[in-house]
């Protein structure tokens, strides 16, 4: 047996209760329409219970009233209304829905969808003439059900003006979703409904009851959610701050303007996830262009990652635009997608040699964080000049060896030529000897794949070889062959030794940037300036000609050598005076 009220004269039948409101004597009832057996609400004022006041009562009939002349899928409508010995009744479509202010979890697609079904009926009513001013937007008075179809309901203290909304003689509505005008009774306007659907939107998204509504609201009657909703969207955090501005002026005008305004993007931000947070780009020559490709991904589902790039402005760099950098390129400079690849270009030819740049490069983004920094560090190449310098300290070894190597020779060949008319043979044999052990060099270096050793020997064997044809060969053949070995093998063994010192020297030489055909010509003045040196040592300086070819091939390595230090000299400084019209570190 159970107490509900009989409306069998009425032909409805109650199933069970929805709510009561004991302040305003009001009880719903979910019923069946015994006729068409389909499910009503039918909402009873207890006039006669309760101790309503009239005034309770006038919000009945306004209910009524106003719903008699609407026609929204979005308004349950209205059927019937009665009489009973307690009160009044209003009968009304039902929708298998439950409000807002019970506890559920929505998704961000799904929250997007009842602010935008929210918002077509509120357009819908303040497009009525006059328009409908519901009054009493909140949580409570918001149905979804689970296809996310929205319902607003109880117009009690619907408004309906003509031309201007009217200010109402008694404050009505929820405290918390009423906004600043209907609270202090000022004049209502369409953008008041706007605040109570902006409080209900933030309750949603911050998990906030509607009893509990006040902590969000300062002093000012201003919405503070910020802070409970970090992962919200910028814009839509915008746009809903927009919806509860305390000054009327501030709000959107009315729903349609609300709707245009919407966001298009998701509730919830992209995040921008970068696989590096910072670069670094070294130069291998001058002048060079350096690439490095940046990974941006977006794991948030539903919802694009847009970004730009920039170059933070730094005071040795010209002046220049977001979209263009001076050395500094990025290809594409604006993206959307959520796993895109940047490739960052870096000239160097505007870049002072062999310093270190740094820079920060920023990407804006539609992301919360908004703007990432990345750290840049480029290192560019020594100056051409600087690689292509003589090395030295090479030149000395095998000047040092020649010079070792003719000296012991030298001493070898007169001590076998000893005898008078035999020396001049010995030297020959020396001559051939070394002619033999430079080839024998070069064929050495060949097989280690050094082209540049492997051509020195070639040329200096060949060299020593010719030499030997302007001994007295005639002599040499008219004497023992024993007198000339001793003296081919003293000539072999300096002539393959030094060829393979050379060899080294050369290939050291031309790795580092110095073309073949000097790197050959210095070494072979080397070897020939270490080998005249080291004879004169041993066999004084007693004929015109070989002091002249002494002199003379020291006088022209002398020459080689200075040269390379006043090329090296002057390209410092044209390489200084360039510099200055170089971008700085």
């Amino acid at each position: 047996m159970n107490n509900f009220p009989d409306f069998s004269n009425s032909g409805y039948q109650v199933v069970r209760e929805l709510g009561r409101n004991h302040l305003g004597g009001r009880v719903t009832y979910l019923a069946t329409d015994v006729k068409t057996q389909k499910s009503v609400v039918i909402k009873e004022f207890q006039f006669a219970r309760s101790g309503s006041t009239w005034t309770d009562y006038d919000a009945h009939d306004r209910e009524i009233q106003t719903l008699r002349g609407l026609d929204h899928p979005g308004i349950p409508r209205y059927l019937d209304s009665f009489q009973t010995l307690d009160g009044f009744c209003m009968v009304q479509e039902y929708k298998d829905a439950t409000s807002l202010a019970e506890m559920r979890s929505f998704s961000p697609d799904e929250i997007k969808q009842i602010a935008v079904a929210a918002l077509k009926i509120l357009a819908y009513l303040q497009n009525r003439v006059p328009p409908v001013i519901h009054r009493d937007v909140k949580p409570e008075n918001i149905l979804v059900d689970d296809q996310i179809n929205v319902y607003l309901v109880d117009f009690g203290f619907a408004r309906v003006g003509d031309g201007q909304v009217g200010i109402s003689s008694v404050v009505k509505g929820t405290l918390g979703f009423m906004p600043p005008e209907q609270l202090f009774n000022r004049q209502l306007t369409e953008a008041s409904d706007l605040y109570g659907l902006g409080v209900t939107l933030i309750c949603l998204l911050t998990n906030t009851k509607s009893t509990n509504v006040g902590n969000l609201i300062d002093i000012t009657y201003r919405v503070n959610f910020r802070s409970l909703v970090p992962k919200l969207s910028a814009g839509w955090v915008s746009w809903l701050e927009k919806m509860v501005e305390p000054r009327v002026e501030d709000r959107y005008p009315n729903a349609i303007e609300a709707l245009a305004s919407l966001p298009i993007y998701p509730l919830r931000s992209p995040e921008a996830r970068l696989n590096q947070s910072s670069l670094d780009l070294i130069a291998t020559r001058p002048g060079e262009r350096l690439f490095h490709t940046i990974e941006i991904s977006n794991s948030v589902p539903k919802t694009i990652l847009e970004g730009t790039w920039e170059v933070a402005p730094h005071p040795s760099d010209p002046p220049h635009c977001p979209s263009s950098h001076s050395w500094i390129s990025f290809h594409p400079l604006v993206f959307q997608g959520n796993q895109t690849e940047c490739r960052i270009t870096v000239d160097t030819t505007k870049l002072m040699r062999n310093k270190t740049f740094n820079r920060k490069i920023l990407l804006h983004t539609n992301t919360l964080e908004q703007t990432y920094t990345l750290e840049l560090r480029v290192k560019t190449a020594p100056l051409a000049m600087q690689t292509k310098s003589l090395p030295y300290g090479l030149l000395v070894l095998l000047f040092s060896f020649s010079f070792l190597a003719s000296w012991v020779t030298a001493w070898f060949a007169l001590f076998v030529g000893a005898v008078e008319g035999v020396v001049a043979v010995t030297w020959f044999g020396v001559a051939i000897g070394a002619a033999v052990g430079f080839e024998i060099a070069a064929w050495i270096m060949g097989t280690l794949a050094s082209t540049a050793g492997a051509t020195t020997g070639v040329i200096a064997g060949f060299a020593v070889g010719s030499m030997a044809l302007l001994l007295p060969a005639i002599e040499a053949l008219s004497v023992d062959s024993m007198t000339v070995l001793p003296g081919a093998i003293a000539g072999f063994m300096s002539g393959a030794l030094t060829g393979l010192v050379a060899g080294f020297v050369v290939e050291k030489t031309t790795a580092k940037g110095i073309s073949l055909g000097a790197g050959v010509t210095i070494a072979l003045l080397t070897m020939a300036s270490g080998f005249s040196l080291g004879l004169s040592f041993v066999l004084g300086l007693s004929k015109p000609l070989y002091i002249s070819a002494v002199v003379g091939i020291n006088v022209l390595m002398a020459a080689v050598i200075v040269q390379g230090l006043l090329q090296g000299i002057r390209l410092a400084a044209y390489s200084r005076r360039s510099e200055q019209r170089l971008i700085k570190p």
